[in-house]
């Protein structure tokens, strides 16, 4: 997942004119948010329309091209509606947040969904996201799916495991946790709560679940599930495109599954304040920029032998500086 930082007001996309043109119609402009894009077209509903209200397919204005912008799912627009019955985006209001992979601006909320066994949950790669969701200053929710495999299956003992590691390390460092079951309909009705008034993008491990939860979510969607590949350990890829799907009084965008992540938009100094326990106890070190690997008094290599810092952490952390260095010498 690639994530562009909120904007600067000097980096906020301008608004084209509201003066007639050419080829613009005489049709009032209406304020809309783009819910899909597709081939070259934008689905547009009104901020006003009601939820089941279809959007309105709109072309982007050239000006976009000219200036190299282009808008994006989850964008609030200016449009107006031309004489064939579709529509033109004139413009697009400052941005809040935009990732890149997948590209969608104005997300709130990112809901990290990680399966407690089936594939096996893997710290590293959701610590990682973690990671880039702090980076964008996106609050996140993690989301445990798969709860009944704690109960019946071959790696009960795995998933519960797993369960019990992730409420024992993220809950004390202020991450919220849900647990859910598709097959038992356990935990969608909290997760459904708390989605509504957001923008959401569901990410995470591949073939842990995120479409089996948006159809237990929203009755009469059936968006495309496989069913893992043990033999691969990873799903197969079956969102095609990103669409905000309407959950009843908030939005989710549903994407691919990833599997890999890099570190591309952040800086080495930058990593320490996106594990939140690392934040907060950097200001006690004695040396400012504090890379927490092997100055004296550090304040958080103290809490780690403390056991204040769960290992997993730490050593992920110290992973991704490495990772991180090894890129710098490269390019």
């Amino acid at each position: 997942m690639a994530i562009r930082p909120p904007q600067t007001s000097s980096q906020r996309i301008h608004k084209t004119s509201s003066r007639p043109t050419k080829q613009q119609s005489n049709n009032e402009s209406q304020t809309g948010r783009i819910v899909k894009a597709l081939s070259g077209y934008y689905y547009v509903r009104p901020l006003d329309a009601a939820s089941d209200e279809q959007p309105i397919q709109c072309r982007a204005r050239g000006i976009f091209k000219k200036r190299g912008e282009s808008p994006l799912v989850g964008d609030v627009v200016e449009f107006e509606e031309t004489e064939n019955g579709e529509g033109a985006v004139n413009s697009i209001s400052a941005r809040s947040s935009e990732l890149i992979r997948p590209p969608v601006a104005n997300i709130d909320l990112a809901v990290l969904v990680f399966s407690v066994t089936e594939p096996t949950l893997n710290l590293q790669l959701l610590d990682k996201f973690l990671v880039h969701i702090e980076h964008a200053r996106i609050d996140a929710v993690l989301c445990l799916s798969k709860q009944d495999l704690t109960e019946e299956g071959e790696e009960t003992e795995e998933a519960r495991t797993a369960l019990n590691d992730v409420l024992r390390i993220y809950e004390p460092i202020g991450y919220e946790v849900l647990v859910t079951s598709s097959k038992q309909g356990e935990g969608t009705s909290a997760l459904s709560e708390r989605l509504k008034g957001h923008l959401a993008v569901f990410a995470g491990q591949s073939g842990v679940g995120k479409s089996s939860l948006l159809n237990a979510l929203v009755p009469g969607l059936t968006l495309e599930t496989n069913e893992i590949s043990n033999r691969l350990g990873r799903g197969k890829h079956t969102t095609r495109h990103v669409e905000l799907i309407d959950i009843g009084g908030g939005y989710v965008a549903d994407t691919p599954g990833f599997s890999q992540l890099d570190f591309a938009e952040l800086g080495i100094e930058e990593l320490g304040s996106c594990f939140r326990e690392m934040q907060q106890l950097s200001a006690s070190c004695k040396f400012r920029g504090c890379t927490h690997l092997h100055e004296p008094d550090c304040a958080v290599r103290a809490a780690l032998e403390q056991g204040e810092i769960a290992p997993s952490r730490y050593n992920n952390y110290e992973i991704f500086m490495a990772e991180m260095k090894e890129k710098k010498r490269r390019y």
